[in-house]
């Protein structure tokens, strides 16, 4: 079963990377894409995927360990989650790493 939490955990931080790579590209690219002023509208559509974004991210990242502490895995369900916090550290230290080479 170990193997298959560490498959999961990798799976799931590597999809909230994605997400997170596409909402990052999409925000630098904001100017470009809407102009310079947007009025109200700027804030409210910032705020709106920032809601978006932490559901969806909480859904990636607790969804597979809260059904596993449901059904009473309670160990599978917590060593998911750390596996999967894990996965993003391995993440942003890669991400350190070469922005650190591409400065």
């Amino acid at each position: 079963m170990k193997k298959e939490l560490v498959k999961w955990s990798f799976l799931m931080a590597a999809g909230e990377l994605v997400y997170i790579s596409l909402v990052a590209t999409f925000m630098q690219s904001g100017e470009k894409i809407f102009g310079k002023e947007v009025g109200i509208l700027g804030p409210v559509a910032f705020l709106l995927l920032f809601v978006f974004s932490a559901s969806l991210s909480g859904a990636i990242v607790l969804g597979k360990p809260t059904l596993l502490y449901l059904e009473g895995k309670k160990k599978d369900a917590i060593t998911l989650f750390g596996f999967t916090l894990s996965w993003f550290f391995v993440f942003f230290l890669v991400a350190l790493f070469v922005a650190v080479l591409w400065k």
